[in-house]
C-alpha cells in the first residue's frame, strides 16, 4: 500500500482527515457527515448512497478512473437505487463493483474516506457553503505542501551541488591524471557522475534520456526530495571512498548498499534496485 499522511483540516469548525498518497487524496466523509448529524455520520452516509444522482455519479466516476470497475455489478445497483427498500452502505459498494473512488476503513484511520471529487459532491449533498469552505480549506493545504515540498527539494538541490564540488574534486586529486586534455578528464567526470547514477537510480543518465525522451532536464531534476537528499550523501561519502583508494567496481557496490538502506529509512520501502554481481 502506498505511505499514507494523515493531516486535518478545519472546515466551519468540523475537524476533516485528508489521507494524502502519492498520487491521490482521500477525504474523510465520516468527518464531513459529522458536520450535519455528529453522532449518525454512517446513516448519513448511507443516506445519500440510497440516491439515484449519487450511484450514477460514482458510477461514471469509476468508469473514468478505474480500469478494474464492474459496470454490471453497478447497474444493478443503479436500477434499484431510488427505492423505499434500497440500502447501500460504502463496504458493499467497494467489495461488489471493486470501485477505487471509496476507502472503507477500520482501526487507527477508521471512517468512510472518498476521493476529493466525491468527497466534494457529498460535502455539496451535506451544504453547499460547507461545500465551498471545504475545497478553500483543501487548496490551502495542498498549497502549504506544495511550498514545503518545493523548500526541502531546492535545500537538498543546493547540498547536492555543494557535495559536488567536493566530489569533483576528490577526483581531479585521485582519478586524473596529471597530463591529460580536457576531454579525458570530462569524460571521468561524467563516469563518475553516472556511478552515483547506478548506485542510486539503477541507470546512467544516458539510458535515463533514452527512457524519458520527453522531459526536460535530467533525472536529477525530476528526483524526489528523498533522492535528491540521499545523493547529496552518496557523493560525499564517494570522495572519501576515492581517497581511500578503492577501485570505482567496489566504490559502486558500497555507494548502492548505501543508497538502498537509506532510502528504505527515508521512504520506508524498497525505492532502490539492489546491483548484482
Amino acid at each position: 500500500m502506498p505511505k499514507t499522511s494523515k493531516t486535518t483540516i478545519d472546515v466551519q469548525g468540523t475537524a476533516v482527515t485528508v489521507l494524502s498518497q502519492a498520487s491521490d487524496d482521500f477525504i474523510s466523509l465520516t468527518d464531513i457527515a459529522k458536520h450535519k448529524e455528529p453522532d449518525r455520520s454512517d446513516q448519513v452516509i448511507q443516506n445519500w448512497m440510497r440516491n439515484r444522482n449519487t450511484i450514477e455519479f460514482l458510477g461514471v466516476w469509476e468508469r473514468l478512473n478505474n480500469a478494474g470497475f464492474k459496470p454490471l455489478e453497478f447497474e444493478g445497483f443503479k436500477t434499484r437505487a431510488g427505492l423505499n427498500s434500497f440500502v447501500l452502505t460504502p463496504r458493499q459498494w467497494i467489495e461488489t463493483t471493486h470501485a477505487s473512488g471509496l476507502i472503507s476503513k477500520s482501526g487507527r484511520y477508521g471512517g468512510t474516506y472518498a476521493h476529493r471529487d466525491i468527497a466534494f459532491e457529498f460535502a455539496s449533498w451535506i451544504s453547499v457553503e460547507f461545500k465551498l469552505y471545504l475545497i478553500k480549506e483543501f487548496q490551502r493545504l495542498k498549497e502549504d505542501e506544495s511550498r514545503r515540498l518545493s523548500l526541502a527539494w531546492n535545500l537538498n538541490r543546493t547540498l547536492s551541488k555543494l557535495n559536488y564540488r567536493i566530489h569533483t574534486d576528490a577526483i581531479q586529486s585521485h582519478l586524473i591524471p596529471p597530463e591529460v586534455t580536457p576531454a579525458q578528464a570530462a569524460i571521468t567526470y561524467a563516469t563518475e557522475a553516472d556511478l552515483l547514477n547506478v548506485a542510486l537510480f539503477g541507470r546512467t543518465a544516458k539510458q535515463w534520456r533514452d527512457a524519458n525522451p520527453k522531459l526536460d532536464g535530467n533525472m536529477r531534476d525530476h528526483a524526489t526530495v528523498e533522492q535528491l537528499l540521499v545523493l547529496a550523501n552518496l557523493e560525499g561519502m564517494n570522495a572519501e571512498l576515492i581517497h581511500m583508494g578503492l577501485s570505482q567496481g567496489e566504490r559502486l557496490k558500497r555507494l548502492n548498499q548505501i543508497a538502498i538502506r537509506q532510502m528504505r529509512v527515508l521512504t520506508a520501502a524498497p525505492a532502490v534496485r539492489q546491483i548484482k554481481g
